[in-house]
């Protein structure tokens, strides 16, 4: 038994020795083995040369990593081309990129379950819809207060805002995500056929319906899928549901982020998912954390100096001897040391180690587009931390939700609405609403009261200047939601005709009471 662990621990013959190519065991995209080739007496240089050309045919492009010296020495004649040019970057550099590619439709759904994930996709759709909005009709005419409460009421009925975080947040999933509005149409062909708003009856509005991406399928006509000339090349015509052709104006459409033509069918006509940019650094954040309380309990490495022959004689007793020592160094026991032994106790510094952890976490909510303090919850650091920065671009973000994914999706609600109950309800014809969003950032109660002190400090320098008077101030105070007087009338002016009053006949007004809102 002894001589066989010798002879295993002994160094083989230099002829015997073959080279090897180390492997990898990580799951990064940079976790990638190191290719060594061992020089002969011949010449350094060429060796090299030989070598590289050689590891470029035998290994295969997914082993090598993107700054390797395999990589950047590749001669340009072995470098990719595309449309019959020189891509002018090595191979294995390409191969790097493509291979951040379309990650499938199911892997985005697995990867969605991880909190961060999901923490990631979700944050934003909530924080757009959060503080509402309001249905507003600007026609000029003056529209019964029903009307907007009829809306309202019909938002709730349909779980508008619900639909609209579900919609934005699995469009941040899978790229891509479908709203269909239900209606009950006496047509069977009536999906088939283009939107027609004249086509919906009253009461044939049921609601709104969102379909995953891996349910649907696309179908072009003939311009959108061989003319790139035509506005709407390669954008599918028809998504097949379960056998059923629906016209592309049935469904409101959005795309988390839009890719060039080349790569589209790749990505089954959709966008970039956000779980495919972002699930890397959630992996590298996440082993980052778990791996910390591992360190702090190995932060105190000891190496004994001992004779490995004779610990390798009797293995059974050595294995048994270090298992005890591992138990005494974790319970910070007392060490016993043979007289012939030596110990060394190195200590790895655990400075900065918090901020190491949140450096990716950071990179997590850089991609995301949330601030990391909304993300995770946490305080800015460094100088001049306030968050107020992040705050204003990810308020930019969120406006940019609101009225590129959700804006189209309230106007085509409240239009189907209208025409499917308010018409028959109110007896009156279809009006086009608008949609008015009420501010991302509401102030405190302390911040709203400065406010209005301002404002009235404001209009009282205006009615002593003349500029108003104090009815036009109090009709101010009753028109702001802000001010705590919304309740309050509002006073109507009746300016005399000259033509129809005489002069005796007109009372005089006091100026100091006119400024206090009263006339006589």
């Amino acid at each position: 038994m002894i001589r066989k662990i010798a002879n295993y621990f002994s160094r083989k013959d230099k002829k015997d020795e073959k080279p090897t190519a180390s492997s990898s065991n990580g799951f990064f995209s940079t976790s990638l083995p190191v290719l060594r080739k061992p020089l002969s007496d011949m010449d350094k240089m060429t060796v090299l040369s030989k070598s590289l050309q050689k590891t470029i045919a035998d290994y295969s492009i997914d082993k090598q990593a993107a700054d390797s010296a395999v990589a950047i020495a590749q001669d340009s004649s072995n470098r990719m081309t595309m449309h019959g040019l020189q891509a002018g970057i090595p191979d294995i550099q390409l191969m790097w990129y493509a291979s951040q590619g379309f990650i499938g439709y199911q892997a985005c759904a697995i990867l969605a379950q991880n909190w961060l994930i999901d923490k990631a996709c979700s944050s934003p759709a909530e924080d757009a819809i959060r503080n509402g909005y309001t249905v507003t009709i600007n026609n000029g005419d003056s529209v019964d207060p029903r009307i907007i409460d009829e809306f309202k009421l019909k938002d709730k009925q349909y779980k508008v805002k619900e639909n609209l975080v579900e919609f934005v947040h699995f469009c941040r999933v899978f790229g891509i995500r479908h709203m269909l509005f239900v209606v009950n149409s006496a047509d069977p062909d009536y999906y088939e056929k283009p939107f027609n708003p004249d086509g919906v009856t009253p009461g044939s509005y049921k609601g709104m319906s969102q379909i995953d991406p891996y349910w649907i399928t696309p179908e072009f006509d003939a311009s959108s899928a061989s003319d790139p000339v035509s506005q709407n090349f390669y954008e599918p015509t028809y998504w097949r549901i379960s056998g059923k052709r629906y016209h592309k104006s049935h469904f409101v459409i959005i795309r988390n982020r839009e890719v060039a033509d080349v790569l589209k069918p790749s990505y089954i006509y959709g966008g970039i998912p956000l779980t495919q940019m972002i699930y890397e650094r959630v992996y590298a954040a996440e082993r980052c954390a778990n791996e910390s309380p591992q360190l702090l309990l190995s932060k105190r490495t000891t190496a004994i100096h001992t004779d490995i022959k004779e610990a390798l004689a009797n293995q059974i007793a050595f294995d048994a001897r270090m298992e005890l020592w591992q138990q005494y160094r974790d319970n910070f026991a007392v060490k016993l040391l043979g007289l012939k032994e030596t110990m060394e106790q190195i200590d790895t510094s655990l400075t900065d180690l918090d901020e190491t952890i949140m450096t990716q976490y950071q990179l997590v909510s850089a991609i995301a587009k949330v601030p990391s303090t909304k993300l995770l919850g946490t305080t800015p650091k460094g100088f001049n931390a306030t968050g107020e920065y992040d705050e204003d671009n990810y308020h930019e973000e969120l406006e940019s939700i609101q009225s590129k994914f959700m804006e189209p999706v309230l106007e085509r609600h409240h239009m189907l609405v209208m025409r499917s109950h308010m018409v028959r309800k109110f007896k009156m014809s279809p009006l086009n609403t608008n949609i008015k969003w009420e501010p991302l950032d509401i102030p405190s109660a302390k911040e709203q009261a400065e406010i209005n002190q301002s404002k009235a400090a404001t209009g009282r320098l205006l009615v002593e200047s003349g500029a108003i008077d104090g009815i036009d101030e109090r009709n101010r105070i009753a028109n702001d939601q802000y001010s705590g007087y919304t309740n309050i009338p509002e006073i109507d002016i009746e300016i005399p005709d000259d033509t129809d009053e005489t002069e005796e006949e007109t009372a005089p007004v006091d100026e100091e009471q006119r400024a206090m809102g009263r006339s006589v």
